[in-house]
């Protein structure tokens, strides 16, 4: 019981559930960096997240889930948390960050869509094209910061329900109005043939039970779009995070008749969390 804790602890820092993708972006002081945040040991986040999303990514219908919200961080060398997953500052000087990383990507079910904490909303449109397992992404990531500026790459290996390499990109700019933190700028992400064809390709047998026209997807533009969050500490310890993103499909998963005929290209999601931070 308590190896499947541990095991249950660590996918939920690592996992990302498809929301608040940026490193800023998520339930609570960002990053364990509020007014009284210390870089002498462990800080400790937890709370919670409602999320309105997409039922799966390209879906037309939305759905409303509750996220956990649990980050560890060491000092400002190891961080674990839903959104940016295990990783390590094994570069951190002059701006610049960089290390390996590790995130958990929920899989996909024909009837519940793509969010482990759905509360409520569904779709009936992925009937037939069967379930997608959960997979490990391994890779790394470099970001640099200048001034109120900070762009962010990230490069991973599916392993387990799909086998294709991702590639996130984005920029965000932070302001402050009095202590409230706001960041916002565009994002991108670039997929291989295995991740795209995995959930958006439709083979023989998945057009005859499903109904939609065979289709063999290639890699390419994933997604495109923008992302924003409003972080407000309530206290020392403790701060709402109101965070959106609006993006729409690239062109091989947008094409797909899964997203044609029974989705859309443009997807939107509002999310609003809080967080109670702790040191050790």
């Amino acid at each position: 019981m308590r190896m499947r804790a541990l095991i249950t602890l660590v996918a939920l820092c690592a996992a990302q559930p498809g929301f608040a993708q940026t490193e800023d972006a998520r339930p609570g002081p960002p990053a364990g960096r509020g007014p009284d945040a210390r870089d002498d040991g462990w800080n400790i986040t937890v709370g919670v997240a409602p999320v309105l999303s997409p039922v799966w990514q390209g879906s037309s219908d939305m759905a409303l889930s509750i996220f956990p919200d649990l980050r560890v961080n060491y000092k400002d060398v190891i961080f674990a948390s839903i959104p940016d997953g295990l990783g390590w500052n094994a570069i951190n000087s002059d701006g610049w960050k960089a290390g390996p990383l590790a995130k958990l990507r929920f899989g996909r079910d024909e009837e519940r869509g793509g969010s482990p904490f759905l509360i409520t909303g569904g779709s009936n449109a992925l009937l037939g094209l069967g379930n997608v397992k959960a997979a490990a992404e391994l890779g790394g990531f470099a970001e640099k910061r200048v001034g109120p500026w900070r762009g962010r790459v990230e490069v991973r290996r599916g392993f387990g329900g799909h086998e294709g390499v991702l590639a996130d990109g984005s920029v965000a700019y932070q302001t402050r109005t009095g202590r409230t933190i706001i960041n916002f700028g565009p994002r991108a992400t670039v997929a291989s043939k295995g991740y795209i064809d995995r959930y958006f390709g439709i083979d023989a047998i998945q057009a005859q039970r499903s109904g939609l026209q065979s289709y063999a997807a290639s890699g390419g533009l994933l997604s495109y779009g923008v992302g924003s969050t409003v972080i407000h500490p309530l206290n020392r310890r403790s701060a709402l995070t109101l965070f959106s993103g609006l993006d729409r499909l690239g062109e091989e998963a947008g094409d797909s008749p899964l997203v044609r005929e029974r989705g859309r290209r443009t997807q939107f999601t509002l999310g609003l969390g809080y967080g109670f931070r702790f040191n050790l």
